[in-house]
């Protein structure tokens, strides 16, 4: 059984700090693939040196500005983000988005968001990449700046937390939605719900390592623990599951 973390922070230290043994970990539950994105111009250096291990080790990248760092973003930077994703033609531009969960935000903050979001989708059209998409509170928004810019390249919306009415919106604009570690909290009913009603095409798994889980460094290896509650509640096996989300993620490596 083949399956593919289609979200995991390997360049953070928490993981790089002891790779070897994380990659083995994840293979021995048959963890073959890993895209790993970048979350702001301080980490392309650790994510690009990712992409430079041997091919074997299954590690595909996303270069791009977390909604979290758009605040401190300039001219220059886009530059530079264009300049990497020149170096990398199989890279992605992630992960990007939008991140409306914070009460305090003010109205130009979200702006800048928008317009940091905006700029690389743009980035990422004219390249034809694909995106990786954090979202938060931020349906709406995301789709309305994925039709400003007229985005069609495709990518994941990543650690999928929203209703099915909006998981079809993001799927009806070219998007895959990211199962992930949300599954491992029995409470997590919405993602739960929305994973019942997807269609079979609709779906990647990830882990957001080394994040989610408070009380243990979250690991790609976690894939198959997801991948079986995922089988759970669609009421198929575990390799169903794999499959399913195998072909899924080969659609998007295809150009």
């Amino acid at each position: 059984m083949n399956l593919t973390d289609t979200h995991c922070h390997l360049a953070d230290a928490a993981l790089r700090e002891n790779l070897t043994h994380v990659l083995t970990a994840a293979r021995k539950v048959g963890v073959k693939r890993f895209i790993v994105p970048a979350t702001r111009p301080q980490d392309w250096q650790d994510v690009a040196d990712l992409a430079e291990m041997p091919s074997e080790h299954g590690i595909r990248v996303a270069f791009g500005i977390h909604p979290w760092f758009s605040y401190g973003i300039a001219e220059q930077d886009f530059a530079g983000l264009e300049a990497v994703l020149a170096r990398y033609p199989r890279a992605w531009v992630g992960e990007i988005g939008l991140d409306f969960y914070g009460k305090t935000q003010t109205p130009p903050q979200r702006e800048r968001q928008i317009q940091v979001f905006s700029r690389q989708l743009a980035i990422a059209q004219t390249l034809r990449r694909r995106v990786v998409i954090h979202n938060l509170k931020a349906t709406a928004d995301i789709a309305a700046a994925v039709k400003q810019t007229g985005f069609s390249c495709g990518g994941i919306v990543h650690a999928f937390s929203g209703s099915i009415e909006e998981a079809r919106v993001l799927v009806g604009l070219g998007f895959k939605i990211g199962i992930g570690s949300l599954l491992l909290n029995p409470n997590a009913r919405k993602v739960r719900e929305t994973l019942k009603t997807l269609n079979d095409t609709d779906f990647v798994l990830e882990t957001d390592s080394p994040f989610m889980l408070k009380k243990e460094i979250n690991t790609p290896a976690n894939i198959l623990r997801i991948a079986e509650i995922a089988a759970q509640i669609r009421g198929v096996g575990a390799a169903d599951i794999a499959a399913i989300t195998e072909r899924n993620a080969d659609s998007l490596f295809r150009p």
